[in-house]
């Protein structure tokens, strides 16, 4: 084999091997990356089933709570009822799980009878059958409240199971009421996804499931006491429990698995699949998701297929870049002789156009020939002619250049007869001949010089340039700048290509802008309406726990449910900064920018403080000041409340103290001193991001890390800097620079002492009447007995199709409590409307919605109407409808 033969041979041979490389490379990093990518997407995605599960759940969590507080319901449990005393019982069951929109509402004695239930019209009512052996049962006469999910005994039907127990005046159980969820809408909900999404139990057992093949599966082998528990329990009834062949052939780092199904009558789930576990919290349950990893696959080969090619184009990548380096060096060095050639180019015409004057008047006296020796040297070509328009002199290049006959190329020749030549070979441009010989000579009588450039037929281009003789006649030169023009050419073709490239980037740029800002509106609204959604249940919640809070009547319920209202009002505070972000974010945050005097704004942040300072052990004061800003009130009130109450969250001893500095440039640093633990440096960025808070604060309020985002995106919204610096262990000062006001524009106003005005009684509410028109279920129950409490009727709690079903001529009430968002695409204010005609009357109206647009508050205003954002404060709502009820009353 000869050296060519042997160095081919190599070359091949290292290139396929390399290319295999490079495919089993590229193949192995695709299908890790991907999977990667597919097991975050999936834990994602089983979050959010988790979330839904556990909000379906907590959703009916208080109701049995709310219930065992039942005055009714107590004294069933305590003395032997009547027979229309327990049909009374299962009406009442009966519109409670009506308004909660559960599966069934149960009523059970100590001993385990079912003594009323919502479902006692059907044949399979609960009414009368024993359920002590159920766990929830045991667990709830024990401990005072159970849990369990099973398929019920009189039904067949499963659900979860909540009971709460209902004891008497000494603690002892008397029974308990329990309310069973029915999960199989939520198992419809997950067949809208390809994969599968399975629910077991602290047995391994799968009770729900997206795909019926896959439901009552045992995930591990049960043990023989964990058979007898179920067997006793009665839990999944008559159902055989098979198990679930599988075999793990991978495990990832976050948990995951690659499994491959084995069991034989399951629907075929070919290749490797990708199996994530999460537990549900509050419960020993744990949420799966089997994911078809097709998609990892094709990535794989299509990476495999990239590096082969990739492998095989690096060898012309090469050769293409030196041929660019070589080309970019020669197309250099050619630009450089041309700037030579250039160069000498101007500086020969320079010289030539000296010396043809002088070349002239010697021309003029050679032989008759009219070639002149001083003329031959020239690279232009040059003729001189007379005063009177005839030849006198020229040199060959002339000639060459428009190749004349020799007859013409006489001394003596009129220049007429040349132009007449040229001009019927077309050199003249178009026109008729005798006009454009006219045009010509009356230039040349005229002894004006004059330069311009005529392109020939065969592409060359000349600088024609001419020059009036002292005593009469003229000198005219021709040179060929053809090269030049063509340089010239190619310089603009090359700086068209520039711009065009600029062009085609600026556009590009301008796109994925317009991208960004389309996918920025679209997370703005997501949030929006994500969080108006949240603040449906959370409304329901609040409203229970005013209902709650009324029926306790020891220190320790009452704590109870004052910690139960505080961390509704936690939850709330997160979803109102969440909005608060969102507004920001798409520029629906009105600002309102005035001179503001700081001295009192100071004043009102230390007194709302102050309390909660010294409770912690802490000093807060407030450096008096006369000074005047130019910002929005409320938002800056809103950036230094963050910084107080973060000082007293994270200082455990000292003092926080709140002062002025002046600063350059007509400004104003407003600083909030704390002695505090200190921020590292490298967090002292990061904790002005969303949910980024340190460790070192209280363990009971700890906040969810969102009050420092607000507030930096509140200052770029005002245009005020905000800042911080900070020595661990000695404390941190956080800052916001504010621009300086003008004292003589802000309006003195000296404002009344505040008189506290003396707390609205019930007495408006007492015998007055009210509709609650709402399409949530456990809102409406709350609601309604929170308003019969305070003595008011409420002929009607439901959703905008039961309002305009029972809406008769004159037989409003006083006043509407409205949802805005009615569910069906109604519309609460469209709703009003219709039941006014329908009444014929227009009675008064209070909003209570989860949306805080300006619009729609301004609207109400302007309409007469109240306004509450959810979640309510029963307070603020007994408020609000007593001032409603007596302007009624004083018109």
């Amino acid at each position: 084999m000869t050296t060519s033969h042997r160095r081919k041979f190599w070359t091949v041979l290292i290139l396929l091997a390399g290319m295999a490389a490079s495919m089993f490379a590229a193949g192995q990093w695709a299908w890790q990356h991907s999977l990667d990518e597919e097991s975050d997407s999936v834990q994602r995605q089983l979050a959010l089933y988790g979330q839904t599960l556990g909000q379906r759940i907590d959703r009916y969590r208080t109701l049995p709570e709310v219930l065992a507080l039942d005055a009714q319901l107590y004294d069933a449990l305590s003395r032997p009822q009547s027979p229309a005393q327990v049909e009374q019982l299962n009406l009442k069951l009966e519109r409670a799980n009506g308004a909660s929109q559960s599966s069934t509402l149960t009523l059970i004695n100590r001993e385990g009878l079912a003594v009323a239930a919502s479902n006692w019209r059907s044949a399979t009512s609960n009414v009368g059958v024993d359920y002590s052996f159920r766990p929830y049962v045991q667990q709830a006469l024990a401990q005072g409240s159970g849990s369990f999910y099973g398929i019920g005994v009189t039904t067949g039907e499963p659900g979860y199971f909540l009971s709460q127990a209902i004891r008497d005046d000494q603690g002892e159980p008397l029974g308990l009421v329990v309310i069973k969820i029915a999960l199989q809408e939520l198992e419809r909900e997950w067949l809208q996804t390809e994969d599968i999404v399975l629910a077991s139990d602290a047995h391994g057992v799968v009770f729900l499931a997206s795909q019926d093949a896959w439901r009552y599966r045992l995930l591990e082998p049960l043990t023989e006491a964990e058979r007898r528990e179920l067997a006793a329990t009665r839990q999944y009834s008559d159902q055989p429990l098979r198990p679930l062949d599988y075999r793990v052939d991978d495990r990832m780092d976050n948990g995951g698995r690659l499994v491959r199904m084995q069991t034989a009558d399951l629907p075929g789930l070919p290749g490797r699949l990708l199996w994530q576990t999460q537990p549900l919290p509050g419960t020993p349950w744990q949420l799966h998701l089997v994911h078809a990893t097709h998609s990892s696959v094709a990535d794989s080969r299509w990476a495999a297929a990239a590096g082969g090619g990739g492998w095989l184009a690096l060898a012309l990548l090469v050769l293409f870049v030196r041929q660019r380096q070589r080309l970019a060096h020669l197309r250099q060095r050619s630009r450089q002789e041309l700037e030579t050639v250039l160069q000498q180019h101007a500086q020969e015409l320079r010289t030539a156009q000296d010396g043809i004057v002088q070349a002239a008047q010697q021309a003029a006296q050679q032989t008759d020939t009219g070639l002149s020796r001083s003329l031959e040297h020239l690279p232009q070509g040059v003729v001189i002619i007379d005063a009177d328009l005839r030849l006198v002199a020229w040199n060959s290049r002339y000639v060459q250049l428009f190749r004349y006959p020799s007859d013409l190329m006489q001394v003596g020749q009129p220049i007429e007869g040349l132009l007449r030549h040229n001009a019927r070979r077309g050199l003249l441009g178009p026109g008729p001949v005798d006009e454009s010989v006219e045009r010509r000579l009356s230039h040349l009588r005229s002894g004006l010089p004059h330069l311009h450039e005529s392109a020939k037929d065969d592409g060359t281009v000349l600088e024609i340039r001419g020059t009036p003789l002292p005593e009469g006649g003229f000198v005219t030169s021709y040179a060929d700048i053809t090269s030049y023009k063509n340089a010239a050419r190619e310089l603009r073709s090359l700086a068209d290509a520039l711009e065009q490239r600029v062009a085609d980037r600026t556009r590009d740029l301008d796109a994925a802008r317009r991208e960004a800002e389309q996918a920025n509106r679209y997370k703005t609204r997501f949030v929006a309406a994500a969080v108006h959604d949240l603040l449906q249940p959370l409304n329901a919640a609040r409203m229970f726990s005013s209902l709650l809070r009324s029926h306790l009547h020891d220190d320790a319920g009452r704590h109870a449910a004052d910690s139960i209202d505080g961390a509704l009002a936690a939850q709330d505070a997160i979803l109102n900064s969440l909005l608060d972000i969102s507004r920001m974010e798409s520029g629906q945050l009105d600002v309102r920018i005035h001179d503001v005097a700081l001295g009192p704004l100071l004043q009102v942040l230390a007194h709302n403080f102050g309390v909660l300072a010294e409770n912690q052990g802490l000093k807060l004061s407030c450096v008096a000041t006369r000074q005047v800003v130019r910002t929005d009130e409320n938002l800056l009130r809103r950036i230094l409340q963050n910084f107080v109450s973060n000082a007293i969250r994270y200082s455990r001893r000292g003092r926080i103290v709140v002062g002025c500095r002046r600063v350059g440039n007509g400004h104003l640093r407003i600083e909030v001193h704390d002695q505090g633990p200190g921020i590292p440096e490298a967090l002292q960025r990061e904790i002005f991001e969303e949910f980024r808070r340190l460790d070192e604060g209280r363990a009971d309020d700890r906040g969810a890390g969102l009050g420092l985002a607000i507030v930096e995106r509140l200052g770029r919204l005002l245009g005020h800097p905000i800042g911080l610096r900070s020595q661990l262990g000695r404390g941190s000062v956080f800052w916001v620079c504010v621009p300086l006001g003008d004292p003589t524009a802000l309006q003195q106003q000296i404002a009344a002492p505040a008189t506290a005005q003396p707390a609205l009684e019930d007495a408006p509410l007492h015998g007055s009447s009210a509709w609650v028109i709402e399409d949530d279920g456990p809102t409406c129950a709350a609601t309604k007995a929170l308003l019969e409490r305070w003595g008011c009727q409420v002929p009607l709690a439901g959703d905008a199709k039961e309002a305009l079903a029972q809406a008769q001529p004159g037989q409003a009430p006083q006043l509407v409590l409205l949802d805005v968002h009615l569910g069906g695409g109604q519309h609460g204010p469209d709703v009003y409307t219709e039941l006014c005609r329908r009444w014929g009357q227009a009675p008064a109206v209070i909003l209570v919605t989860a949306e805080r647009d300006a619009t729609l508050r301004r609207q109400a205003a302007e309409r007469g109407w109240g306004f509450l954002a959810k979640p309510v404060r029963a307070p603020a709502l007994r408020a609000l409808m007593s001032q409603t009820l007596l302007r009624l009353r004083e018109r």
